[in-house]
Protein backbone atom coordinates (compact mmCIF):
# COMPACT_ATOMS: atom_id res chain seq x y z
CA UNK A 1 0.00 0.00 0.00
CA UNK A 2 1.32 3.42 -0.88
CA UNK A 3 1.55 6.14 1.72
CA UNK A 4 -0.25 9.49 1.74
CA UNK A 5 0.91 13.06 1.88
CA UNK A 6 -0.63 15.87 3.94
CA UNK A 7 -3.23 16.49 1.22
CA UNK A 8 -4.48 12.93 1.22
CA UNK A 9 -2.80 11.98 -2.04
CA UNK A 10 -0.80 8.83 -2.64
CA UNK A 11 2.90 9.50 -2.57
CA UNK A 12 2.81 9.11 -6.35
CA UNK A 13 0.47 12.13 -6.44
CA UNK A 14 -2.87 10.43 -7.08
CA UNK A 15 -5.87 11.92 -5.29
CA UNK A 16 -9.49 10.79 -4.91
CA UNK A 17 -12.53 11.63 -7.04
CA UNK A 18 -15.72 11.82 -4.99
CA UNK A 19 -19.22 11.73 -6.51
CA UNK A 20 -21.92 13.16 -4.23
CA UNK A 21 -25.49 12.01 -4.91
CA UNK A 22 -27.63 13.54 -2.12
CA UNK A 23 -30.29 15.97 -3.44
CA UNK A 24 -28.56 19.01 -1.99
CA UNK A 25 -27.34 22.14 -3.69
CA UNK A 26 -23.94 21.89 -5.34
CA UNK A 27 -22.68 24.83 -3.26
CA UNK A 28 -23.54 23.01 -0.02
CA UNK A 29 -21.96 19.78 -1.22
CA UNK A 30 -18.74 21.55 -2.12
CA UNK A 31 -18.80 23.41 1.19
CA UNK A 32 -18.94 20.10 3.07
CA UNK A 33 -16.52 17.98 1.04
CA UNK A 34 -14.04 20.32 -0.68
CA UNK A 35 -12.03 20.93 2.52
CA UNK A 36 -11.25 17.20 2.68
CA UNK A 37 -9.02 17.43 -0.38
CA UNK A 38 -10.84 15.18 -2.84
CA UNK A 39 -12.04 16.24 -6.28
CA UNK A 40 -15.79 16.64 -5.70
CA UNK A 41 -18.37 16.25 -8.49
CA UNK A 42 -22.16 15.99 -8.70
CA UNK A 43 -24.22 14.51 -11.54
CA UNK A 44 -25.15 16.93 -14.33
CA UNK A 45 -28.80 16.16 -13.55
CA UNK A 46 -30.72 13.73 -11.38
CA UNK A 47 -31.24 11.03 -13.98
CA UNK A 48 -30.02 7.49 -14.60
CA UNK A 49 -27.99 8.53 -17.65
CA UNK A 50 -26.29 11.38 -15.81
CA UNK A 51 -25.57 9.09 -12.86
CA UNK A 52 -23.92 6.48 -15.07
CA UNK A 53 -21.88 9.14 -16.85
CA UNK A 54 -20.64 10.55 -13.55
CA UNK A 55 -19.80 7.09 -12.22
CA UNK A 56 -17.29 6.47 -15.00
CA UNK A 57 -14.52 8.24 -13.11
CA UNK A 58 -15.87 8.04 -9.57
CA UNK A 59 -13.77 6.39 -6.87
CA UNK A 60 -15.78 7.39 -3.81
CA UNK A 61 -19.55 7.82 -3.78
CA UNK A 62 -21.71 9.45 -1.14
CA UNK A 63 -25.09 7.88 -1.83
CA UNK A 64 -28.56 9.34 -2.25
CA UNK A 65 -30.56 8.97 0.97
CA UNK A 66 -33.83 9.39 -0.98
CA UNK A 67 -33.17 6.28 -3.06
CA UNK A 68 -33.87 8.15 -6.30
CA UNK A 69 -30.36 7.62 -7.67
CA UNK A 70 -29.88 3.91 -7.03
CA UNK A 71 -26.63 2.04 -7.32
CA UNK A 72 -27.95 -1.11 -8.96
CA UNK A 73 -25.90 -3.71 -10.84
CA UNK A 74 -25.87 -1.60 -14.02
CA UNK A 75 -24.61 1.43 -12.08
CA UNK A 76 -21.87 -0.66 -10.47
CA UNK A 77 -20.80 -1.91 -13.90
CA UNK A 78 -20.54 1.72 -15.05
CA UNK A 79 -18.06 2.52 -12.25
CA UNK A 80 -14.81 0.63 -12.93
CA UNK A 81 -12.77 2.77 -10.51
CA UNK A 82 -15.26 2.73 -7.64
CA UNK A 83 -13.66 1.71 -4.33
CA UNK A 84 -16.04 2.89 -1.60
CA UNK A 85 -19.70 3.87 -1.12
CA UNK A 86 -20.79 5.83 1.93
CA UNK A 87 -24.53 6.01 2.57
CA UNK A 88 -25.70 9.06 4.53
CA UNK A 89 -28.31 6.86 6.22
CA UNK A 90 -28.69 3.62 8.11
CA UNK A 91 -30.57 1.90 5.28
CA UNK A 92 -28.67 0.58 2.28
CA UNK A 93 -31.62 -0.91 0.39
CA UNK A 94 -31.10 1.46 -2.55
CA UNK A 95 -27.81 -0.33 -3.27
CA UNK A 96 -27.15 -3.67 -4.91
CA UNK A 97 -24.92 -4.98 -2.15
CA UNK A 98 -24.21 -8.22 -3.96
CA UNK A 99 -22.96 -6.40 -7.06
CA UNK A 100 -20.88 -3.97 -5.01
CA UNK A 101 -19.37 -6.75 -2.93
CA UNK A 102 -18.56 -8.82 -6.01
CA UNK A 103 -16.82 -5.75 -7.45
CA UNK A 104 -14.75 -5.35 -4.27
CA UNK A 105 -16.46 -2.10 -3.25
CA UNK A 106 -16.82 -1.56 0.49
CA UNK A 107 -20.11 -0.01 1.63
CA UNK A 108 -20.62 1.86 4.89
CA UNK A 109 -23.70 3.34 6.54
CA UNK A 110 -24.22 5.71 9.46
CA UNK A 111 -25.41 3.15 11.99
CA UNK A 112 -26.62 4.71 15.22
CA UNK A 113 -26.57 8.30 13.98
CA UNK A 114 -30.34 8.70 14.10
CA UNK A 115 -31.19 6.06 16.71
CA UNK A 116 -32.41 8.50 19.35
CA UNK A 117 -34.44 10.53 16.84
CA UNK A 118 -36.20 7.49 15.38
CA UNK A 119 -36.84 5.95 18.79
CA UNK A 120 -38.37 9.19 20.08
CA UNK A 121 -40.64 9.30 17.03
CA UNK A 122 -41.78 5.74 17.75
CA UNK A 123 -42.56 6.67 21.34
CA UNK A 124 -44.39 9.85 20.28
CA UNK A 125 -46.40 7.85 17.74
CA UNK A 126 -47.37 5.28 20.36
CA UNK A 127 -48.54 8.06 22.68
CA UNK A 128 -50.49 9.67 19.84
CA UNK A 129 -52.27 6.44 18.97
CA UNK A 130 -52.91 5.52 22.59
CA UNK A 131 -54.51 8.88 23.40
CA UNK A 132 -56.14 9.57 20.00
CA UNK A 133 -54.32 12.90 19.79
CA UNK A 134 -54.32 13.36 16.03
CA UNK A 135 -57.89 12.10 15.68
CA UNK A 136 -59.13 14.56 18.31
CA UNK A 137 -57.12 17.38 16.73
CA UNK A 138 -58.80 16.77 13.35
CA UNK A 139 -62.27 16.81 14.90
CA UNK A 140 -61.48 20.04 16.79
CA UNK A 141 -60.28 21.73 13.59
CA UNK A 142 -63.55 20.74 11.95
CA UNK A 143 -65.44 22.61 14.67
CA UNK A 144 -66.30 19.68 16.92
CA UNK A 145 -65.84 19.02 20.62
CA UNK A 146 -65.18 15.26 20.74
CA UNK A 147 -64.64 14.94 24.49
CA UNK A 148 -66.67 11.78 25.01
CA UNK A 149 -65.87 10.31 21.58
CA UNK A 150 -62.13 10.55 22.22
CA UNK A 151 -62.41 8.44 25.34
CA UNK A 152 -64.84 6.06 23.65
CA UNK A 153 -62.32 5.34 20.89
CA UNK A 154 -60.19 3.57 23.49
CA UNK A 155 -57.82 6.20 24.87
CA UNK A 156 -55.42 4.40 27.21
CA UNK A 157 -52.29 5.03 29.18
CA UNK A 158 -49.20 3.61 27.54
CA UNK A 159 -47.57 2.49 30.80
CA UNK A 160 -47.89 -1.25 31.48
CA UNK A 161 -48.68 -2.00 27.82
CA UNK A 162 -46.79 -4.90 26.27
CA UNK A 163 -44.41 -3.60 23.62
CA UNK A 164 -42.72 -5.81 21.04
CA UNK A 165 -39.63 -4.58 19.20
CA UNK A 166 -38.66 -6.18 15.89
CA UNK A 167 -34.95 -5.66 15.33
CA UNK A 168 -32.41 -4.96 18.04
CA UNK A 169 -29.88 -2.73 16.33
CA UNK A 170 -29.09 0.75 17.60
CA UNK A 171 -32.65 1.96 16.97
CA UNK A 172 -34.33 -1.08 18.50
CA UNK A 173 -32.16 -0.86 21.61
CA UNK A 174 -33.07 2.81 22.08
CA UNK A 175 -36.77 2.02 21.48
CA UNK A 176 -36.58 -0.60 24.23
CA UNK A 177 -34.90 1.82 26.63
CA UNK A 178 -37.44 4.61 26.10
CA UNK A 179 -40.52 2.41 26.39
CA UNK A 180 -39.17 0.66 29.47
CA UNK A 181 -38.55 4.07 31.06
CA UNK A 182 -42.24 4.82 30.58
CA UNK A 183 -43.21 1.65 32.42
CA UNK A 184 -43.96 -0.61 29.45
CA UNK A 185 -43.16 -4.33 29.43
CA UNK A 186 -40.83 -4.76 26.48
CA UNK A 187 -39.66 -7.88 24.64
CA UNK A 188 -37.94 -8.23 21.28
CA UNK A 189 -37.20 -10.48 18.34
CA UNK A 190 -34.04 -10.15 16.30
CA UNK A 191 -32.20 -12.40 13.87
CA UNK A 192 -29.30 -12.25 16.32
CA UNK A 193 -30.00 -12.69 20.01
CA UNK A 194 -28.65 -9.97 22.29
CA UNK A 195 -27.27 -10.15 25.82
CA UNK A 196 -29.95 -7.82 27.16
CA UNK A 197 -33.73 -7.76 27.30
CA UNK A 198 -36.37 -10.45 26.88
CA UNK A 199 -36.03 -12.33 23.59
CA UNK A 200 -39.05 -14.18 22.15
CA UNK A 201 -39.55 -16.09 18.94
CA UNK A 202 -41.24 -14.00 16.27
CA UNK A 203 -44.76 -15.43 16.36
CA UNK A 204 -44.69 -15.58 20.17
CA UNK A 205 -43.68 -11.92 20.33
CA UNK A 206 -46.47 -10.88 17.97
CA UNK A 207 -49.08 -12.74 20.00
CA UNK A 208 -48.28 -10.73 23.14
CA UNK A 209 -47.54 -7.25 21.76
CA UNK A 210 -50.10 -4.52 22.39
CA UNK A 211 -47.70 -2.19 20.53
CA UNK A 212 -45.38 -3.54 17.84
CA UNK A 213 -42.44 -1.36 16.78
CA UNK A 214 -40.72 -2.42 13.55
CA UNK A 215 -37.00 -1.50 13.40
CA UNK A 216 -35.69 -4.16 11.01
CA UNK A 217 -33.56 -3.45 7.95
CA UNK A 218 -35.18 -4.23 4.60
CA UNK A 219 -33.57 -7.37 3.19
CA UNK A 220 -34.86 -10.19 0.97
CA UNK A 221 -35.60 -12.09 4.20
CA UNK A 222 -37.62 -9.30 5.83
CA UNK A 223 -39.70 -8.13 2.85
CA UNK A 224 -43.25 -9.29 3.52
CA UNK A 225 -42.29 -10.60 6.97
CA UNK A 226 -45.39 -9.07 8.57
CA UNK A 227 -47.93 -10.46 6.13
CA UNK A 228 -51.66 -10.90 6.79
CA UNK A 229 -51.11 -14.12 8.74
CA UNK A 230 -48.55 -12.62 11.07
CA UNK A 231 -50.45 -9.36 11.60
CA UNK A 232 -53.44 -11.48 12.62
CA UNK A 233 -51.34 -12.90 15.48
CA UNK A 234 -51.30 -9.51 17.20
CA UNK A 235 -53.82 -9.05 20.02
CA UNK A 236 -57.05 -7.45 18.86
CA UNK A 237 -56.73 -3.69 19.22
CA UNK A 238 -52.93 -3.61 18.91
CA UNK A 239 -50.96 -0.74 17.38
CA UNK A 240 -48.36 -1.12 14.64
CA UNK A 241 -45.49 1.38 14.42
CA UNK A 242 -43.16 1.08 11.43
CA UNK A 243 -39.93 3.09 11.48
CA UNK A 244 -38.02 0.56 9.36
CA UNK A 245 -38.68 0.33 5.62
CA UNK A 246 -41.75 -0.08 3.47
CA UNK A 247 -42.65 -3.60 2.41
CA UNK A 248 -41.70 -5.35 5.67
CA UNK A 249 -45.35 -4.90 6.62
CA UNK A 250 -47.01 -4.64 3.17
CA UNK A 251 -49.35 -1.66 2.89
CA UNK A 252 -52.28 -3.80 1.73
CA UNK A 253 -51.86 -6.16 4.67
CA UNK A 254 -51.82 -3.24 7.10
CA UNK A 255 -54.96 -1.77 5.54
CA UNK A 256 -56.74 -5.11 5.72
CA UNK A 257 -55.81 -5.52 9.40
CA UNK A 258 -57.11 -2.03 10.16
CA UNK A 259 -60.34 -2.48 8.23
CA UNK A 260 -60.88 -5.92 9.74
CA UNK A 261 -60.58 -4.56 13.27
CA UNK A 262 -57.48 -6.49 14.23
CA UNK A 263 -55.33 -3.38 14.38
CA UNK A 264 -56.68 -0.39 16.30
CA UNK A 265 -54.18 1.92 14.64
CA UNK A 266 -50.92 2.22 12.77
CA UNK A 267 -48.18 4.85 12.73
CA UNK A 268 -46.28 4.65 9.46
CA UNK A 269 -43.13 6.57 8.61
CA UNK A 270 -42.30 4.35 5.62
CA UNK A 271 -44.21 2.91 2.67
CA UNK A 272 -43.75 0.50 -0.22
CA UNK A 273 -43.86 3.41 -2.69
CA UNK A 274 -42.31 6.70 -1.65
CA UNK A 275 -43.56 9.34 -1.93
CA UNK A 276 -46.88 7.76 -0.94
CA UNK A 277 -49.27 8.22 -3.92
CA UNK A 278 -51.73 11.06 -3.39
CA UNK A 279 -54.73 8.76 -3.87
CA UNK A 280 -53.46 5.94 -1.65
CA UNK A 281 -56.16 4.70 0.78
CA UNK A 282 -53.76 5.00 3.70
CA UNK A 283 -54.05 8.78 3.35
CA UNK A 284 -57.79 8.60 4.04
CA UNK A 285 -57.79 6.08 6.87
CA UNK A 286 -58.73 7.55 10.27
CA UNK A 287 -56.73 4.91 12.10
CA UNK A 288 -53.39 5.80 10.53
CA UNK A 289 -50.81 8.34 11.64
CA UNK A 290 -48.79 9.28 8.57
CA UNK A 291 -45.24 10.62 8.36
CA UNK A 292 -43.13 11.32 5.22
CA UNK A 293 -40.15 9.10 6.12
CA UNK A 294 -39.03 11.77 8.57
CA UNK A 295 -38.71 9.89 11.87
CA UNK A 296 -34.96 10.43 11.87
CA UNK A 297 -35.04 14.00 10.57
CA UNK A 298 -33.99 16.00 13.61
CA UNK A 299 -31.25 18.59 13.69
CA UNK A 300 -29.25 16.40 16.05
CA UNK A 301 -29.45 13.30 13.86
CA UNK A 302 -28.63 15.24 10.71
CA UNK A 303 -25.51 16.61 12.37
CA UNK A 304 -24.60 13.09 13.49
CA UNK A 305 -25.04 11.76 9.95
CA UNK A 306 -23.01 14.54 8.33
CA UNK A 307 -20.25 14.04 10.89
CA UNK A 308 -20.16 10.27 10.29
CA UNK A 309 -20.04 10.71 6.50
CA UNK A 310 -17.31 13.35 6.61
CA UNK A 311 -15.26 11.32 9.10
CA UNK A 312 -15.34 8.27 6.83
CA UNK A 313 -14.48 10.22 3.68
CA UNK A 314 -11.62 11.87 5.55
CA UNK A 315 -10.44 8.44 6.71
CA UNK A 316 -10.28 7.21 3.12
CA UNK A 317 -8.35 10.26 1.97
CA UNK A 318 -5.91 10.00 4.88
CA UNK A 319 -5.38 6.26 4.40
CA UNK A 320 -7.15 5.12 7.58
CA UNK A 321 -9.86 2.42 7.96
CA UNK A 322 -13.47 3.56 7.68
CA UNK A 323 -16.23 2.72 10.17
CA UNK A 324 -19.51 0.84 9.77
CA UNK A 325 -18.71 -1.29 6.72
CA UNK A 326 -21.83 -3.41 6.13
CA UNK A 327 -20.72 -5.85 3.43
CA UNK A 328 -17.77 -7.50 5.12
CA UNK A 329 -14.97 -6.01 3.01
CA UNK A 330 -11.69 -4.47 4.14
CA UNK A 331 -12.34 -1.09 5.80
CA UNK A 332 -9.00 0.21 4.55
CA UNK A 333 -9.93 1.66 1.16
CA UNK A 334 -7.42 1.62 -1.68
CA UNK A 335 -7.38 3.04 -5.20
CA UNK A 336 -8.38 0.61 -7.92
Amino acid sequence: MSGHDANGRDLDGRGWRLLALPPLGADLIHQVFDPLGAEVVVPAERSRDALHAALTGAELVVGDFTGELTLDAAAVAAAPRLAFVQMPSVGVDSLDLDALTAAGVAVANTAGANARSVAEWALAAALDLSRQLSWADRRMREGGWPQLETAARGADELANRRVGVLGMGAIGAEVMRLFEALGCRVAYWSRRRRDTGVHLELDELLACSDVLVVCLPRTPETVGLLDARRLALLPKGAFLINVARGGIAPDDAVLAALDGGGLAGAALDVFEDEPLPADHPLRRHEGVLLSPHAAGATRQSQLNIITAVVDNVRAVIEGRPVANVVNGLDPLIRHR
